[in-house]
């Protein structure tokens, strides 16, 4: 019964698989590669989540990532379709610009942006990739972008709790 709860999780998230670094070292005998898989999985209804497995083969590092992707689960405020606000994810030397954009414009954003927005449900964004390009540290910039970002009940109710 156990093994079957798992199978419905499983297929509640759709999964995608944004790289695969592959590092070698060299020893007496020769090379060893090793292998490190970025994954950004989510339900198209406001929840994603993102993570990297390492491991000496690639199918081992993917099962990895999609099981701490899994741990890593945000949820995106999402409303028609976009994000409510702008907002600035960081990350190293990676920023990354969120826009919302309205209704019928699609995501323009680079590859790795507009994977984790259609994973979470978002439509209709801009989006615009500052600083360094690295497929990793832009995938974390774009979660803390949609970490940060807060609904106007969100601020309305903080902005109430702060001046009680």
């Amino acid at each position: 019964m156990t093994s079957n709860r798992r199978i419905e999780r499983e297929s509640e998230f759709e999964e995608k698989m944004i790289s695969i670094n592959r590092t070698a070292k060299t020893y007496q005998g020769g090379r060893r590669f090793r292998f490190a898989a970025l994954v950004v999985i989510g339900d198209r209804n406001g929840r994603v989540g993102m993570g990297i497995g390492k491991s000496k083969e690639v199918p081992v590092a993917i099962e990895k990532a999609k099981a701490v992707a899994r741990k890593n689960l945000i949820t995106v405020p999402v409303e028609n379709g976009t994000i409510p606000h702008d907002i600035v994810g960081e990350s190293t030397k990676s920023r990354v610009l969120l826009k919302p954009a309205g209704p019928g414009t699609g995501v323009i954003a680079g590859t790795v942006p507009r994977s984790i927005a259609e994973l979470a449900g978002i439509t209709n964004l801009l989006s615009k990739e500052l600083g360094s390009r690295n497929q990793i540290n832009v995938a974390y910039a774009v979660f803390d972008g949609l970490k940060n970002l807060r609904t106007a009940k969100q601020v309305q109710s903080l902005k109430e709790g702060g001046q009680s």
